[in-house]
């Protein structure tokens, strides 16, 4: 499987420092967005699994592509592109 540079909480730290809540939006919920981690480890062919509404989907859409690469997955010693599923969850504070 496919890994973020510096592990899980390098992922969470990078989401919660690059996720910017859409100014006057109140409503929370988990978007899930599914994308795939190329033999490169580039992000691409980011989409919404799971809606919250359209201005969540799109700022999930817009840090999922901004990402940094990852580690690309292996098999059989090779780097292989895969497809990955991750929860973004948008609470107000």
């Amino acid at each position: 499987m496919p890994s973020f540079p510096g592990g899980p909480n390098a992922l969470f730290e990078y989401l919660s420092k690059n996720i910017k809540y859409p100014p006057k939006e109140r409503q929370q919920g988990r978007v899930i967005v599914t994308f795939i981690v190329d033999t490169d480890g580039t992000v691409t062919n980011v989409k919404v699994a799971k809606s919250v509404n359209p201005l969540l989907d799109a700022e999930a859409i817009r840090v999922t592509k901004a990402m940094p690469r990852w580690i690309p997955g292996k098999q059989n010693g090779e780097a292989v592109a895969v497809k990955y599923t991750f929860p973004i969850t948008f609470k107000l504070k």
